[in-house]
């Protein structure tokens, strides 16, 4: 099991973006169609912006047409936490990160590739590393 990080708000504020910390720890979510990595395709790995650890490889990117990014898997089911979430009269599988409890965002049961699923992830709660950053299988 990986070690979790605690840290208290006053901490996940001083150490992320207000939208970050929107997204993140308030369980906030961006508009579609504005994150930056809607539609950024390149080859790497995406992290938790909040802790760092490594959640989606970009081999398991697709153009949804969501308006998030949009993943059918992640690197390792150890990563990401899921919660069911009936928040705004809707039956949802909230994602988080397993490091750091951050809100990620939702996975539903309609991706167009074999796995089934389209993880939704808010641009703000990830960043990306390239290939040169990490190196890439």
């Amino acid at each position: 099991m990986k070690e979790k990080i605690k840290r208290t708000e006053e901490e996940w504020k001083k150490i992320l973006t207000p939208e970050q910390y929107d997204v993140l720890r308030k369980k906030g979510t961006e508009r579609p169609f504005t994150g930056k990595y809607d539609t950024f395709f390149e080859k790497g790995m995406y992290v938790c912006a909040g802790c760092g650890q490594e959640l989606f490889a970009s081999g398991s990117k697709f153009n949804s047409g969501c308006g998030w990014p949009a993943f059918d898997a992640p690197l390792e089911k150890e990563s990401i936490d899921e919660k069911k979430d009936v928040s705004f009269g809707m039956h949802r599988v909230e994602i988080l990160c397993s490091k750091c409890g951050g809100h990620l965002g939702h996975v539903f049961n309609d991706g167009p590739t074999e796995t089934g699923e389209r993880y939704c992830i808010n641009s703000a709660s990830i960043d990306f590393k390239d290939e040169q950053e990490k190196d890439i299988a």
